[in-house]
């Protein structure tokens, strides 16, 4: 009973530590967007500027999520998540320092590279400390960590006021992160498997051999799209809110309320799925998010903007969470962290897309309405992709576990 107790006291706050370096990884996601309309006054940025600026922090996330997977096999899972807390901390401090376009860029990437490398360490910590029966909702309590760290920071601006300067909201978003890793050296567990030599080898055949191939496109298509929409509304809500005529701060009470309401959503849709299964979770998921997104793009009130602000942010992030929660069971254990860091690799490549694709449109004349209905089709095939995949994937996981 004792060594049982002893157990579950190591798993708690091994899921506490990584959910504090998911809350700080979510407030410095989520910085740009809410800094970003004084931002891009100060540094004179047009919207395609902004675009490539957004999207320069997750092209660093898709580098960082296939080297930091291939790393946390081979080295362990403590020292990565390490580095990549420190990484996004020192990216913020840079960002706030910036005082040109040419100089945002690299300080974005710098950052990214931090986000993407804590990503699969993340994904492979909660499928190793959880029981299988309970690793969607596990994955998706770890991960609802990154809408508070986002609600955090939306809330401090909204708090603030007018008179924030954006360099305060990355100062803030650097300083926490460095200030944590002390506690992380101290108190994450290590939950690293024994590295076998030869995983190098094994990864393409863990990806798409003994019928895992259609699985591991599927997976990879429905997380790819999924954060085209994420990271487009988090990027960029803020700013089409101004769009609309109204003001920064209640810009960021829109993003406040789309953070806040998918901590709850999320937690809902990981117990969905594991009690009625991913499927049925999906469905009601991407069900809401395409009625959300229609009315929000149809909104001018600030009200209305707020209420459906958060019905889009219900269960946006979640359904993110649920395809993570499935990506462990699809591989073996040996190469699961660099398994999960190509799925989130390839998939974060929509965080690169969302951003860029909005500030094309604006660029282009298209209306803050016009923008967000452009999601409207994306979701929907990412719909399709996820649906699919849950066909699929018992039998893909089924010899898995049988290898």
């Amino acid at each position: 009973m004792a060594a049982n107790t002893e157990t579950r006291g190591r798993v708690a706050i091994t899921i506490a530590m990584c959910f504090l370096a998911a809350l700080l990884e979510g407030y410095d996601i989520q910085a740009f967007g809410i800094a970003a309309p004084k931002l891009v006054a100060a540094l004179r940025l047009n919207p395609a500027e902004q675009g490539w600026a957004a999207s320069a922090a997750m092209i660093g996330l898709a580098f960082g999520a296939f080297i930091g997977g291939k790393l946390a096999d081979a080295v362990g899972r403590r020292p990565v998540l390490l580095m990549s807390v420190a990484l996004f901390g020192v990216g913020a401090l840079w960002t706030a320092t910036s005082g040109s376009y040419l100089a945002l860029l690299p300080a974005r990437f710098a950052t990214g590279l931090g986000f993407g490398g804590a990503y699969p360490v993340l994904i492979a910590i909660a499928a190793e400390v959880s029981a299988p029966s309970r690793r969607s909702a596990v994955t998706c309590a770890l991960f609802c960590g990154m809408p508070t760290g986002g609600s955090m920071v939306s809330l401090f601006a909204n708090i603030a006021g007018e008179q924030l300067d954006w360099r305060t909201i990355f100062i803030v978003g650097g300083a926490l992160p460095i200030a944590i890793v002390p506690l992380l050296w101290f108190f994450l567990a290590e939950t690293r498997p024994a590295h076998d030599d030869s995983a190098d080898a094994k990864l393409l055949p863990a990806l798409f051999g003994d019928g895992r191939g259609m699985a591991t496109v599927l997976l990879a298509s429905a997380s790819f799209l999924a954060l085209v929409v994420l990271y487009l509304i988090l990027n960029w809500l803020p700013s089409l809110v101004v769009a609309k005529g109204h003001l920064s701060s209640e810009g960021a009470a829109a993003s406040f309320w789309f953070n806040a309401i998918s901590v709850p959503g999320a937690l809902l849709l990981g117990f969905l799925a594991d009690l009625a299964g991913a499927r049925r979770a999906l469905v009601l998921a991407y069900s809401t998010v395409l009625i959300s997104l229609y009315f929000l793009g149809a909104a001018q009130s600030v009200i209305v903007i707020i209420i459906w602000s958060g019905l889009v942010g219900l269960f946006t992030p979640g359904i993110t969470f649920v395809l993570y929660g499935l990506a462990p069971a699809l591989y073996p254990v040996k190469v699961r962290a660099a398994a999960s860091g190509v799925i989130v690799g390839v998939g974060r490549l929509g965080t690169i897309a969302g951003p860029l694709l909005a500030g094309q449109l604006r660029q282009m004349g298209w209306s803050a309405g016009s923008v967000i209905d452009a999601m409207l089709p994306i979701v929907l095939v990412g719909g399709v992709c996820a649906i699919t995949l849950t066909s699929r994937f018992r039998a893909a996981a089924a010899v898995t576990q049988a290898a």
